[in-house]
């Protein structure tokens, strides 16, 4: 029998590394009298997978009334058999939500019309969009595992320990989306328990406070008891708002995580015995499962990471902002423990324009092969009749997909066949670790993008320490041919091998900033910027770190007031775009970066940890020789690859026999370069527009 498991490194079949390559196939769309043609065309094209929602408001149309057989676009379990005759996986997706373009987002009108009661609503009390629900409501809980009860004991049948294709079960899709496309967190009171000393929120306060006094001395009040407090909005400007914020921030990530608890309890109890997964929509999400225990042991979270799916999208291809956003994501799976993996790989758009062309589709399945990429599932691979019952948007649902929604076999389906050879040609790669010559350290809690913190009293709030990382120091240093990657500073011993670079903002755990204390006086190298933290995740005071090195509170020197110009070390002065702080050296330290006009201190060397006050975002060449020279300060090895063209991008991959290195072009223009890596020379070479060229070094 054919087995797939999987680690933090990747995916095996039959003990050997492999990559997941699957493609979404919703057997209610496609004409089943064609279900066999375009499985049999996605098998000879190199995939081993397929996936498919299992809406509810199709199986259920009536409350009560389960069809799964009625007629062929419900023959669930012939497409279940087709898919074992063939040899195909299969990743089934039950929900309850099934996106899809599906109306109310494939939950049944009976449920969405007819119980208003358990809808997510604001702090005001308000409605949220109609398909949108408060998950742990008693109702929603009740309908969901009858849905459940229905649905999961046909899938159990087909999964891989009784001889079937199914490998993975997802629960629900994209968790929190919901929510925060149509308002923010769900504040039902009924859900939360507001006002009940056995509610879940009030418990959640007592668990986390123990007595009142504790409470009103962190929030600043003076309840009388735990039911009666209610949360603050997320727009809090007092320290103490913040405090209460946050708690209700991690009280319903508390919920989130019982919910899908709960509904993997149920799809155990029914009978669903292989590992599940969940697809993030962005890397906030990620962060939001790290430490969901009850899910760690046999569940992989990926990500969806789309380029173009309409006018308002921020590109249209695959872009250099575009590769740091996916760089960043891969490396924050693999950092959390799971497979790099694309639930929603571009496989077409929802949208048909702007058009999903070949070149950029090859373009950017190879730069996340570069990445890291393990696994992926195209959305879609083919489509079909959008069902009036369920289907919203068009008549059709074609997807701009490899397959049309008629039938078609487009360019598209060529370009994956292709990619598809190129990763059974290099079968190892799925067992590749990414080579660096310097880690990005990361502080789980930066990517909360929560706005709890804010340029008040100086601070530096979360999301610009995330932006630093996107559009700043990533870029630089892929432009200046360095090899960077993401390591978890909250947990685990931290290496030292390499500097780390910390994107450091207002607030950071105490035991974080005593860690990275550690790991300096053992030897560790460090370099933070922009600010040195002064506040703990709870908002009280924390200045272990910046005692430690002796410093003094920073003064925030905005770039809208004047004129700014940075001089780091040898480095030619440059405009900075973005804000400076200036704080003196403490004693003993070593001044290495100023402001050209005032002369203040924005830099500072202090033994092997360095302090740069800048908020990076890359502009200017200057900045490439000025990463340089400080990675040189810090003690850092030579780059991994080297490459005269800044614009063009590498990354090294081996799996200790091989190594095969990418080199990216993600410009509209070619590119012309030189490429080194060790002994190996590429010697001068020409890039198309969109085009990763891989070569094996020996």
């Amino acid at each position: 029998m054919t087995t797939m498991t999987w680690d933090r490194t990747g995916y095996r079949i039959n003990g050997r590394p492999e990559f997941l390559i699957s493609g979404e196939f919703h057997y209610f769309r496609v004409p089943p009298a064609d279900w066999r043609r375009r499985l049999e065309l996605f098998k000879q094209g190199g995939g081993n997978c397929v996936a498919t929602y299992v809406p509810w408001a199709w199986h259920e149309p009536e409350e009560g009334t389960f069809l799964f057989g009625d007629r062929p676009e419900r023959d669930l379990e012939g497409f279940l058999k087709l898919c074992r005759e063939l040899e195909l996986f299969v990743i089934a997706r039950p929900g309850p939500y099934e996106y899809s373009e599906m109306v109310y987002h494939g939950l049944p009108e009976w449920l969405v019309k007819g119980h208003p009661e358990m809808h997510a609503v604001g702090m005001d009390g308000k409605r949220r969009w109609q398909a949108a629900m408060s998950y742990l409501h008693p109702t929603f809980l009740a309908k969901t595992r009858n849905w459940f009860a229905a649905v999961c004991p046909v899938l159990a049948k087909y999964t891989v320990s009784r001889g079937g294709p199914i490998v993975f079960a997802q629960f629900d899709n994209e968790i929190i989306g919901i929510h925060e496309w149509f308002g923010g967190w769900d504040y039902h009171p009924v859900t939360m328990g507001f006002g009940k000393a056995d509610g879940r929120y009030a418990k959640f306060l007592k668990t986390r406070y123990t007595d009142i006094a504790a409470l009103n001395r962190h929030y600043g009040t003076n309840f009388l008891d735990f039911a009666s407090i209610l949360p603050h909005e997320p727009a809090a400007k007092t320290i103490e708002e913040r405090r209460r914020a946050r708690d209700y921030h991690d009280f319903y990530l508390d919920t989130i995580a019982e919910y899908c608890a709960t509904l993997v309890d149920w799809m155990r109890e029914f009978g669903i015995d292989c590992d599940t997964c969940h697809n993030c929509i962005a890397p906030a999400n990620h962060v939001n499962f790290r430490n969901w225990k009850s899910l760690a042991t046999n569940c992989i979270v990926g990500v969806d990471h789309y380029y173009a799916l309409g006018m308002d999208w921020e590109q249209n291809n695959p872009t250099p902002k575009y590769a740091v956003r996916m760089f960043v994501e891969m490396e924050m799976v693999r950092a959390l423990g799971w497979p790099g993996s694309v639930y929603e790989m571009p496989g077409g758009s929802c949208s048909d324009f702007p058009p999903i062309t070949p070149e950029d589709a090859h373009c950017c399945y190879m730069l996340h092969t570069a990445y890291g990429m393990k696994g992926l599932n195209y959305y879609v691979f083919t489509g079909g009749p959008n069902l009036p019952e369920i289907g919203g948007m068009t008549a059709e649902y074609d997807y701009q997909a490899a397959i049309s929604a008629r039938g078609e076999v487009r360019p598209l389906y060529h370009t994956q066949a292709e990619y598809h050879r190129f990763l059974h040609d290099n079968a190892w790669l799925a067992g590749s670790e990414r080579v660096a010559d310097m880690h990005v350290g990361l502080d789980w809690t930066t990517f909360l993008k929560t706005g709890f913190t804010s340029r008040q009293d100086d601070m530096v709030a979360d999301g610009e320490a995330v932006q630093l990382l996107h559009k700043g120091f990533l870029i630089t240093a892929h432009c200046a041919s360095r090899s960077p990657n993401l390591i978890d500073i909250t947990r685990g011993e931290l290496p030292t091998d390499l500097p780390i670079f910390i994107p450091a903002a207002a607030c950071m755990a105490a035991d974080i900033q005593r860690r990275l204390i550690a790991f300096a006086q053992h030897g560790g190298r460090l370099l933070l910027a922009p600010v040195l933290p002064h506040l703990d995740e709870q908002f009280r005071p924390c200045t272990i770190l910046r005692d430690f090195l002796g410093a003094t509170p920073p003064k925030l020197r905005l770039r809208s007031e004047n004129l700014a110009a940075v001089c780091v070390g040898p480095v030619s002065p440059h405009a900075t775009i973005g804000d400076i702080w200036e704080m003196p050296a403490p004693a003993g330290a070593t001044v290495i970066a100023t402001e050209k006009f005032s002369g203040a201190t924005i830099g500072w060397k202090q033994g092997n940890v360095i302090w740069l006050g800048i908020q990076w975002v890359h502009a200017f060449n200057e900045e490439l020789t000025a990463m340089r020279w400080l990675l040189d300060q810090l003690g850092a090895p030579p780059p991994a690859v080297d490459c005269n063209n800044p614009n063009v991008w590498t990354s090294l991959r081996t799996d200790g026999k091989q190594s095969m290195l990418f080199a990216m072009n993600l410009f509209s223009a070619p590119m012309a370069c030189r490429i080194r890596v060790k002994q190996f020379d590429t010697g001068e070479i020409k890039l198309a527009p969109m085009e990763v060229r891989t070569f094996l070094i020996p």
